[in-house]
């Protein structure tokens, strides 16, 4: 069994491309969450969903599916969109992102969505569930993939870095950490903040199979999960480096969108320019109404 929605390399640009059309959309409506962060790891989520990991909308608690948990809840717009789009459930649910009553709340919420693999939000506790269901995958002799999206301000927390020991000393090599490395956090940069760096020499010292790409680039992310599964002994992180708000270019490495919706205008533009027409995002920026926030 394997995911009926797979695609192949080629065909991912337009995947990641919709995703982000799809953000832009749900976060206009709900007038609320988190664009900046959502847009930054749709490459990377549409590499998982649509050709890497192996699911089944249509029986979600299988029990040999590849496992994805969003350590970075905040940014869970981008996987609502990669499942409905995968068909877990109806593309229009996502028109009631944030709603009362509605599943699709504004951190993953297993209770209201159960197709969800944990409820995250609280940052720093995702790589620990993570390890934790890679551990049970070992105990039951199975082979699935635990796949974890963290995001790098996440990193300063110090359960992450228990975890992470938790999970080298361990060696669950079918775990693979994805850090979403867009340089940004909700204060400001993460280097004025809490500097992460050599974050890759850290990663390695607590005996994890280390990776550094470009998380923009879907073949780049493709070759580098294959290379961590190919990689026994180790749990494995692909350290992405990755442009917050990637796409829209008034949203791009502007902090201020780390939390905030698009107007109407901005959601317009925004569509447009994803589409390859930048001209509004341009006439808005022009006129100064887009507020250009923290470089």
């Amino acid at each position: 069994m394997a995911s009926p929605q797979k695609v192949s390399v080629q065909e991912l640009p337009s995947t990641a491309r919709q995703i982000r059309k799809e953000i832009i959309r749900m976060l206009g409506t709900a007038g609320s969450g988190h664009p900046g962060g959502s847009l930054s790891a749709a490459d990377i989520v549409a590499a998982l969903y649509f050709h890497l990991m192996r699911h089944d909308p249509k029986n979600p608690r299988w029990e040999d599916r590849d496992r994805f948990v969003l350590s970075k809840g905040h940014g869970v717009p981008v996987q609502y969109v990669a499942m409905a789009l995968s068909g877990y459930f109806p593309k229009e649910q996502l028109a009631t992102l944030r709603r009362l009553g509605s599943p699709l709340q504004g951190h993953p919420d297993q209770r209201h969505l159960p197709a969800l693999e944990a409820s995250t939000g609280s940052l720093g506790q995702g790589l620990s569930i993570a390890a934790g269901i890679a551990l049970a995958g070992v105990m039951d002799k199975k082979s699935y993939w635990t796949y974890v999206l963290m995001s790098d301000g996440e990193i300063e927390e110090g359960q992450s870095w228990e975890a992470i020991n938790f999970a080298g000393f361990h060696r669950l090599d079918h775990l693979i950490a994805i850090v979403d490395y867009n340089k940004f956090q909700l204060d400001g940069p993460v280097k004025q903040i809490l500097d992460p760096d050599p974050l890759g020499a850290k990663w390695e010292s607590f005996r994890w199979h280390v990776q550094e790409i470009d998380g923009h680039d879907l073949p780049q992310i493709v070759r580098a999960v294959e290379q961590a599964k190919a990689a026994p002994g180790k749990p494995h992180v692909i350290i992405a480096n990755t442009v917050k708000g990637k796409g829209v270019s008034f949203m791009e490495n502007n902090n201020y969108f780390h939390g905030v919706a698009p107007t109407a205008e901005e959601t317009e533009a925004a569509l447009a320019e994803i589409d390859g027409n930048p001209s509004l995002s341009r006439a808005l920026v022009a006129a100064g109404k887009v507020k250009t926030g923290a470089k």
